[in-house]
C-alpha cells in the first residue's frame, strides 16, 4: 500500500515575530504619506519672510537644498536599511554601527518629543483644519489645568483642554486602534491616503501652472527671480535658518526603516521605498512653491485686503495653500484646502503611529525600555504597548500645548541623529566589511560626506542663529543619559545568576 501524502507544511509566523505584511506599495506610501502633512501648505510663508532680499529664488533655493539634503540622506540609509532589515531601523543602525548608547539616546528623544511630539503637532493641525468645516472645534479651553512658559516662549502657554485639543487626542486614539488591529489595516490605509495626498498635491501643481496661473504675477516673480540681496557667505547663516520649515516638512521619511520587520523582501523594498518615496515628495515639494509663484506674488502687505495683496509672505495665518486656492476659486477655498489637509494630516499621523512602536519593540527586547514594549499581540502581531504608551504621552503634549516649542527645540536633535546614522555608514564599511550589502550607498564615499558636512553645517548654523531652541534640544537628548544608565543596570542585575 503506498504511503499516505504528507500534507504540505503550514508555513505560519511565530507569535514573538511581526507579520510582513508591507509591500512594496505600501512602504513607499508609509514613505511618503510619513513626510505629507500639513507643513507644505503653510511653512513657504515663513521662509519667503527669511529669504526676503533674495526673492522667489531665495525660497525655490531652500525647498531645492532641503529636498538633495533628504534624498542624499535616504540613499545613504538604503545600504543599511537593507543590510538590517530588522523592526527598530535607525536604532538598530545606531546601536550596531556606533553603541547602545547612541541607539538608545535616539529611542529616547523619539518617545519624549520627536515622534510623539510630531503626533500631536499634526493631530491638532488635523482639528483646526476641522474647525473651518465644523466651527464648535474651536481652540478656547474649557478646562484650564494651569499655565507652563518655556525658554524662549514670549508668553505663557496655558494647559488644559479644548475642542481642538479633545478631537486631536481622539483622532491619536482613532489611528492606534486601527493600527493594534494589525499592520495590514495600518498599511492599507497609509497607501489609499498617501495616494490621495499626492494626487491633491499634483493637481494643485498643475492647476496652478496652468488654469489657476496669472500672468501678471508670475512675470512680477520671475522678473525679479534672485531679488536684490548680495549673494555672498553672509547668506548662508540665513538660508540655514530659514530651513527648519522645510526640513520638518520633508521628515520622517526614515520611518519605514521602524518597520523593516514587516517588509516583504526588505534588502529590495526598503531601498525603493526610501528612493522612491523621498525624491517624488521632494520633486512635489518644489512644483508646489513653483505653483505658488504662479498664483501669487512673492512680496505682500501684512494689511492687505485679499490673498493677493498679502501675498506669499503675508498669507492669512501664514495658509499659503489656502491662498493659492483662493485666487483660483474664491469663497470656497478655505473648505476645499481644509478638506485636503484633513487627508493629509490623517494619512501623515497613521504613518508616525504605525512606525514610532516599533522602535520601543527594539529597545524592550534590548532591555533598554519597559519590557511590555517588547511583546506582540498573540493574534494582532503588533506592539500593542508601545502604541498605546505612544498615544497616551502624545495626548499628553496635546493637552499641554508644548508640542510647538518641543519640535523647535529638537531640531538640532534630530540633525545630530541623522549626522550620527551616517558616520554609522562610514564605520560599519570598516568594521564590518564582511556584512551582506544588497544595496549599497549611492555615491558612496563622496556623497555620504557631503550630508554629513550639510547636516552638521545646519546644526552649526542653527545653534548659533537660534540658541533658545537648540540648546534645550541638546538637553534633552542629554537627559536620556542618566536613564540609559538606570536601565542597563537593571538590566545586568536582572540577568545576573542568583
Amino acid at each position: 500500500m503506498a504511503a499516505p501524502t504528507k500534507a504540505p507544511p503550514v508555513t505560519t509566523t511565530p507569535p514573538s515575530e511581526f507579520v510582513r505584511g508591507i509591500g512594496p506599495l505600501a512602504a513607499i506610501s508609509l514613505v511618503v504619506g510619513s513626510m505629507i502633512g500639513s507643513g507644505i501648505f503653510i511653512v513657504s510663508a515663513d521662509i519667503s519672510r527669511q529669504v526676503s532680499p533674495w526673492g522667489p529664488g531665495g525660497l525655490l533655493l531652500v525647498w531645492l537644498i532641503t529636498g538633495l539634503i533628504t534624498v542624499i540622506g535616504a540613499l545613504s540609509y538604503a545600504e543599511l536599511a537593507a543590510m538590517m532589515p530588522k523592526a527598530g531601523g535607525q536604532y538598530v543602525f545606531l546601536r550596531e554601527g556606533l553603541s547602545p548608547a547612541a541607539g538608545f539616546l535616539y529611542g529616547w528623544t523619539l518617545f519624549a518629543v520627536i515622534q510623539t511630539g510630531t503626533i500631536a503637532a499634526v493631530a491638532v493641525a488635523f482639528a483646526r483644519f476641522l474647525s473651518v468645516l465644523v466651527p464648535g472645534v474651536s481652540p478656547d479651553v474649557f478646562l484650564p489645568l494651569g499655565q507652563l512658559r518655556l525658554p524662549g516662549a514670549a508668553d505663557a502657554i496655558q494647559l488644559g483642554l479644548s475642542p481642538q485639543r479633545v478631537v486631536a487626542i481622539l483622532s491619536i486614539v482613532v489611528l492606534t486602534a486601527i493600527n493594534v488591529r494589525g499592520v495590514s489595516l495600518g498599511a492599507a490605509i497609509q497607501t489609499l491616503f498617501s495616494v490621495a495626498k499626492v494626487g491633491a498635491l499634483a493637481a494643485l501643481v498643475i492647476f496652478g501652472l496652468t488654469l489657476f496661473r496669472q500672468p501678471d504675477v508670475a512675470a512680477a516673480n520671475f522678473s525679479t527671480f534672485w531679488g536684490t540681496g548680495d549673494w555672498t557667505i553672509a547668506i548662508v547663516p540665513i538660508i540655514g535658518a530659514a530651513m527648519v520649515g522645510s526640513l520638518f516638512s520633508s521628515d520622517a521619511w526614515n520611518n519605514v526603516t521602524f518597520a523593516a520587520a514587516e517588509v516583504q523582501n526588505p534588502s529590495r523594498n526598503l531601498p525603493l521605498a526610501l528612493a522612491v518615496g523621498t525624491v517624488l515628495v521632494s520633486l512635489l515639494y518644489v512644483l508646489t512653491n513653483v505653483a505658488y509663484l504662479s498664483v501669487l506674488p512673492f512680496y505682500g502687505d501684512p494689511s492687505g485686503g485679499d490673498a493677493l495683496a498679502r501675498g506669499i509672505q503675508h498669507a492669512a495665518q501664514d495658509r499659503v495653500g489656502t491662498a493659492a486656492i483662493e485666487v483660483a476659486l474664491g469663497a470656497g477655498a478655505a473648505t476645499v484646502m481644509a478638506v485636503a489637509i484633513l487627508f493629509s494630516t490623517f494619512g501623515c499621523n497613521n504613518g508616525l503611529i504605525l512606525s514610532g512602536p516599533r522602535v520601543y519593540w527594539a529597545m524592550a527586547r534590548d532591555r533598554l525600555f519597559f519590557e511590555r514594549a517588547g511583546r506582540l499581540h498573540p493574534e494582532y502581531r503588533t506592539p500593542v504597548f508601545g502604541l498605546v504608551a505612544q498615544a497616551a504621552w502624545a495626548s499628553v503634549l496635546c493637552i499641554s500645548g508644548t508640542y510647538g516649542q518641543l519640535l523647535d527645540y529638537v531640531i538640532v536633535a534630530a540633525l545630530v541623529f541623522y549626522f550620527l546614522t551616517a558616520l554609522a555608514l562610514f564605520r560599519l564599511r570598516r568594521l564590518r566589511p564582511d556584512l551582506p550589502r544588497p544595496v549599497k550607498a549611492f555615491g558612496y564615499p563622496v556623497l555620504p560626506a557631503l550630508y554629513m558636512v550639510a547636516v552638521g553645517a545646519l546644526m552649526v548654523i542653527l545653534l548659533f542663529e537660534k540658541p533658545l531652541y537648540t540648546w534645550p534640544g541638546l538637553l534633552i537628548v542629554a537627559s536620556g543619559i542618566p536613564v540609559y544608565l538606570l536601565w542597563r543596570r537593571g538590566a545586568n542585575r536582572n540577568s545576573s545568576p542568583a
